[in-house]
Parts: structure tokens; sequence; C-alpha cells
């Protein structure tokens, strides 16, 4: 992630800033594509950065409740959680975050995702833009600082289940 290009973009951001957090994140992939949620404020010149449902553990919560509760918040749907997949470390000069990845199921098969919104924002602030489901190929295709790296690498819907550790070096 780079730094944000305007003041209005680092407002944004100011909730998260200075502090570590936990986030907990969901992996659904349905007819070979991966249901994301794009972000604004995180990269330069407006470009959207695409990353799985989740966000921040609140004391209190088991991780499946915040699990199920961003993924509710951000996309409209109920979920199971499933396996824990994949851990990621992110740091930045101001941001920093320890990043859980699960396998999720949804608990009706025929509800159809609407893109959400973020407690943590006013309504004319929010940080996600966009709500889809997207194929491997359509990520390699975007550059690298557009994806959440976890995901940077996947050919194939297949890849997502392959459990990955990535701490910052």
């Amino acid at each position: 992630m780079s730094a944000p290009d305007s003041l209005s973009d680092f407002k944004l951001l100011e909730a998260y800033s200075g502090r570590v957090r936990v986030r907990v994140c969901g992996l659904l992939v349905q007819e070979g594509k991966l249901l994301l949620t794009a972000h604004r404020g995180l990269l330069p010149d407006d470009a959207a950065f695409w990353s799985p449902p989740g966000g921040g553990w609140q004391f209190g919560e088991t991780i499946q409740d915040c699990l199920r509760r961003e993924f509710q918040e951000e996309t409209g749907l109920a979920v199971t959680a499933g396996r824990f997949l994949h851990l990621h470390e992110y740091q930045s000069a101001d941001l920093q975050a320890l990043e859980l990845f699960f396998e999720v199921t949804l608990t009706d098969s025929a509800a159809v995702p609407q893109l959400g919104l973020d407690p943590e924002h006013a309504a004319d602030a929010q940080l996600l833009t966009e709500l889809a489901f997207v194929a491997p190929q359509q990520l390699l295709r975007l550059p690298a600082p557009q994806v959440h790296p976890m995901l940077r690498q996947i050919i194939s819907p297949d890849d997502v289940f392959i459990p990955q550790i990535r701490f910052k070096s």
C-alpha cells in the first residue's frame, strides 16, 4: 500500500493510523471467482485496492463472530466460518495490521451480495467503493499495488486454499 495522495484520503485512514490492528477476512469462492471489495484512500490517483471482505476484531468477540459481522456489514451476506488459511503481517509508516484469512461458505446459497457500509465511517466517507466476484486472471492483469498481497500470486481459484504465512521482512 502506498501513502494516500490527498488530505481527505488521509482523514479516511485516521481511524486506523498509529496502532496495531487485527483484521479478520473471509475468502468466498463461487464459480471460480473470489468475492472482493474495492477500497479507496489507500493508493495514489484514486486507484482501487482489492481485498477480501473483512475488518477489525473487536474486544469481546470471537474471531468467528468478527468474521461473520464484517462479512455481513460489507456484503450483506451471512456466512459460516471455515478453516483458517492465511496469516499476513502488514506494516507501513502509518498502518500496521495482522490479518487472518478464513474460508467462508454462505448460509443461504441463493443469497446475492450487495455493497455494504463500514460503521466506522460516515455514509459520505466510506472506504468501500465496489463489491464484485473477480476471477484470478482478472487480478493478474491489475497493477500489483491494487491487489492484496495474499492474492497477487493466485493463478486459479484452488490457489486461494493453499495456506500461506507472510511476515514483513
